[in-house]
This record gives structure tokens, C-alpha cells and sequence, in this order.
């Protein structure tokens, strides 16, 4: 019976362990996003729109792909990319496997812009890590494969 009482706490202990360590994570991931749509702000794209011209930067993906990731309706994410076409940013184009699918991707001119963007988020980002003690600035390191794991098994 003791043996039954000590493999209950100890769950109960792992389990407030993870849901602590989610409301970590999570938090930390929103102070994220916040950070990453401030550097967005001086823009003349949306932090949706550049996130639809990085969806579309290493292939050409469906509009529901597109809605999906932004977590938004078709209708919303075909809205999106209406304006991203019209500024010469991407072309739909039909998907040659489904005739009732659109498959978005970049132009020239939407992949320069979205080159340009991913510079300049980078030497923003880089200034913050240069913050950073090399102790610190390896501990992230070690971590990004770890938070890739998370996010690409989601």
C-alpha cells in the first residue's frame, strides 16, 4: 500500500512539474511572438503577411496550408494573399495534383522583399544575443533543437 502511495505522489509531482514547465514554455514562446511582430512594426507588411511570404519561401504551399499555420480561415488567408499578389509579392497558381487547390509561392520580387526582412529580423536578433554572455548564448544554443523538436512534432 505504501509502495502504491509513493508511485501516486511522485506522478502527481512529475505531472505539476510538466504543467509548470508548459506555463513556462508558453509564456515564454508568446514574449516570442511579441518580439517578432514588433519587428514587424516598421513595415509596410503585416506580421501575417511576412508570415505567409516565409511559409512560401521554400516551396509553394496550398492556401488551407497557409490558413492552417497562421491558425485562420481560408477566406482570411486567401485575403492575405490577394494583397501579397497584388503588391507582386507571390502568385497562386492551380495545383497540379488537385484541381480545386491553389498553390501559393513567391516572385522575385516577393522573395528579395522577404531576403530583406529575414536580414534585417537577424541583425536585430543578433544584437540582442551579443547581450548575451557566451554561457547563456550556448544554453540557447543547446535549446533550439529541443523547442524544433516540440514544434515540429505539434
Amino acid at each position: 500500500m505504501l509502495g502504491c502511495l509513493t508511485m501516486d505522489t511522485e506522478t502527481e509531482t512529475e505531472d505539476a512539474e510538466l504543467l509548470n514547465l508548459a506555463q513556462s514554455f508558453r509564456s515564454t514562446l508568446r514574449h516570442a511572438v511579441y518580439l517578432s511582430r514588433s519587428m514587424d512594426s516598421d513595415g509596410e507588411l503585416s506580421t501575417m503577411q511576412m508570415s505567409t511570404l516565409s511559409m512560401a519561401a521554400d516551396a509553394p504551399l496550398r492556401v488551407s496550408r497557409v490558413a492552417a499555420n497562421l491558425g485562420i480561415r481560408v477566406p482570411s488567408a486567401t485575403e492575405q494573399i490577394i494583397k501579397l499578389e497584388q503588391a507582386g509579392l507571390v502568385s497562386r497558381q492551380p495545383d497540379p495534383t488537385d484541381s480545386r487547390a491553389v498553390l501559393v509561392q513567391l516572385t522575385r520580387t516577393g522573395r528579395t522583399t522577404w531576403e530583406e526582412v529575414n536580414r534585417r529580423r537577424n541583425a536585430r536578433i543578433a544584437e540582442l544575443l551579443g547581450r548575451l554572455d557566451s554561457r547563456d548564448r550556448a544554453t540557447l544554443a543547446a535549446a533550439l533543437p529541443v523547442v524544433a523538436q516540440l514544434t515540429n512534432n505539434s
